[in-house]
This record gives structure tokens, C-alpha cells and sequence, in this order.
């Protein structure tokens, strides 16, 4: 965990990349279902989705975590699952930035 200050201008930022990354991972989740659903012709299907929806929402309870002590991490994270940009970022300390796109690529290879 990261002791950093935020500006209220960061903090703005950061709300604004923390919900947009929810928003697309949310909106995957939503059009992976729409395929299963429109791809099945029984309706077994509805069982697979319903555990595919309680896996997808405990991670992302477990991911999307908006204590500032974290923060760095968690958009570490996000950018490195393709969820967040570096432009999505702006705003943010420079610092900051280099902070999460290091964090970033530890994540790329902890993946590989």
C-alpha cells in the first residue's frame, strides 16, 4: 500500500477512470451474456449465465477497490486487463502515472 496525497482535482480524475473502467468491464459482461443467451435454444443455458454472473461479480467486488492506499494498484490492474488507459489517467500526478503504468507491466508479467 501507497501513502500518496490527492489533490481534489485527482481525486476527480481518479472517480472519473475508476467508473469508467467498471462501466466497459460491465458493459463485456453484459454483451458476453447476450451471446450466450441469443447463441442457446434450450433453456439449461440460464444456469450457466447465472454462475458466470456470481463468478464476474465477486471479482469484480474483489477488484474494484476505491481506497485511495490502493488505488495505484487497482488501476495497475485495470490497465493492465485492457480496461484502463494511460489517457483515461489524465489528471492524475505524473508521478502517479509512471507509478501505475510500472505497477502496470508487473501485472503483464505476472500474467504471461
Amino acid at each position: 500500500m501507497l501513502d500518496l496525497k490527492w489533490s481534489p482535482n485527482e481525486k476527480k480524475a481518479a472517480h472519473a477512470a475508476f467508473e469508467s473502467a467498471l462501466s466497459r468491464e460491465r458493459l463485456s459482461i453484459r454483451r458476453h451474456v447476450e451471446v450466450l443467451l441469443r447463441d442457446t435454444n434450450d433453456g439449461t443455458e440460464i444456469w450457466a449465465i447465472r454462475d458466470y454472473l456470481n463468478e464476474k461479480a465477486r471479482e469484480l467486488d474483489q477488484k474494484y477497490d476505491y481506497r485511495y492506499s490502493v488505488l495505484i494498484s487497482v488501476f495497475a490492474r485495470l490497465m493492465a486487463e485492457g480496461w484502463l488507459t494511460l489517457e483515461d489517467l489524465a489528471g492524475l500526478d505524473i508521478a502517479k502515472c509512471e507509478l501505475i503504468r510500472e505497477h502496470s507491466a508487473a501485472w503483464r508479467q505476472a500474467d504471461a
